[in-house]
């Protein structure tokens, strides 16, 4: 009998054992989310974003990961599924318990996730260009505003090129249809007649281009200067640029200018349709600088693939990550609120030259780039911002958001201020 006690009470203590021995192996790590398409549609785009978070947690643990702790990725596969994207993104959170999560690409992914981070007071770094017409406290928008993209690249056509007709091509979500409703409403206020604005929306994976192409060169042929704005998402890029080439569409006849187009979807792919062809970004691979020769240096090692590319969203979760980290030493924690208070103002380099920093309504500073394909897919810089631009989460286009400011510092806190009636509209949008 006291045998029996003896070995029970030894099964217990080691059982005992074991679950501590586990719950501090658990706590040994900071784990780190990943939240990218991995297949679907937008896989041609978020794949890699994933590459790069892992080779950034490799290379921060190889300084020796932060807070003394390990970091460890956490990488989930919401497919392209946009209701997915808020599944994956609780889980991580609250099953995974991970002190922080980057990714989502399309505005339809990250709305599907807010609610989620809001409800569990996690945090979300948001690495593309998106509409504006946001700002929540538990994200941080690293990709570009509509100021420091759509807007300049407007600028950039209509005073360079002598652009007078306008084609406003998306696909059918969110980010589109805001961006060209800012885009239209900044048309008309600049002179431009309706007439001389064509708006056109596709579905995602759209592949069947001959009709709206052929819309696109009778409307150029009316003896004004046309160009495309295109903010067409995802592989539905492929046939569009082979059926202008297919009907003849150079770039010197009908300019398109990109807003989802970089290396990495260029890679692959014949471009021979596309050079000549723009894209507005805040980063291309072929930026001169040695932060940037170092970075794609790091990622030709890290991925065993010296043809590997790299891109304008790579380069956001570049600064955001380090923001991140940045931030989580000056906090001495990974706690959300603490992060939170602690990241406003932080300030990190940036790849094409000088620092990014977090702004009062979590946008970064970022230079705007326009870029002209070359044959080998890469882009030559032919117009950039003499300085940075701030990230502008309310545009001053549209009626109902011109008067709203976003600063999340205290005693404000509060990402949709409303300046003409001194009232904060709701924490967030």
């Amino acid at each position: 009998m006291k045998m029996t006690k003896m070995l029970r009470g030894s099964a217990i203590g080691l059982a005992a054992g074991l679950l501590m021995s586990t719950a501090v192996q658990a706590q040994e790590t900071i784990k780190v989310g990943i939240l990218h398409s991995l297949s679907g549609t937008m896989a041609i785009s978020e794949t890699t974003l994933k590459d790069a978070m892992l080779m950034l947690i490799e290379q921060q643990n190889a300084k020796g990961g932060l807070l003394g702790k390990k970091l460890e990725a956490v990488v989930v596969d919401p497919a392209s599924d946009w209701p997915l994207f808020a599944e994956k993104a609780r889980e991580l959170i609250t099953g995974s318990k991970v002190a922080a999560v980057f990714g989502c690409w399309t505005s339809v992914s990250r709305k599907s996730v807010l609610p989620v981070f809001e409800e569990l007071n996690s945090l979300l770094f948001y690495p593309v260009q998106y509409e504006g017409e946001e700002s929540q406290r538990n994200v941080f928008y690293t990709g570009a505003a509509p100021n420091q993209q759509a807007i300049p690249a407007v600028d950039y056509l209509a005073e360079t090129e002598g652009v007078e007709r306008w084609v406003l091509a998306g696909t059918d979500y969110v980010y589109p249809r805001t961006t060209n409703k800012i885009l239209e409403t900044y048309l008309l206020d600049s002179g431009v007649a309706p007439e001389d604005i064509m708006i056109n929306y596709t579905p995602f994976g759209h592949s069947d281009w001959q009709t709206i192409v052929a819309e696109i060169k009778a409307f150029g042929s009316a003896g004004k200067k046309t160009a495309v704005v295109s903010t067409i998402n995802g592989d539905a890029n492929v046939p569009f640029y082979k059926e202008l080439a297919n009907q003849g569409i150079k770039a010197e006849d009908i300019p398109v200018v990109a807003f989802s187009v970089g290396e990495e979807e260029l890679a692959g792919i014949d471009t021979g349709p596309l050079v000549g062809h723009l894209a507005a970004w805040n980063y291309f691979m072929s930026a001169p600088t040695p932060e940037n020769d170092e970075f794609i240096a790091a990622w030709h090692e890290f991925i065993g693939d010296t043809k590997r590319v790299t891109n304008d969203p790579m380069e956001a979760h570049y600064i955001g990550f380090n923001m991140w980290i940045k931030a989580v030493e000056k906090a001495g924690t990974t706690d959300a609120d603490a992060v939170i208070d602690s990241i406003v103002g932080v300030s990190v380099p940036n790849l094409t030259g000088g620092y990014s920093a977090m702004m009062p309504n979590h946008h970064i500073t970022k230079p705007v780039l326009i870029g002209e394909i070359q044959d080998d897919g890469q882009f030559e810089t032919v117009f950039e911002t003499p300085g940075l631009v701030v990230g502008d989460a309310w545009s001053d286009f549209l009626p109902d958001s011109k008067a709203l400011i976003s600063d999340w510092r205290k005693p404000m806190n509060c990402g949709n201020f409303n300046t003409a009636t001194g009232k904060c509209g709701g924490k967030g949008s």
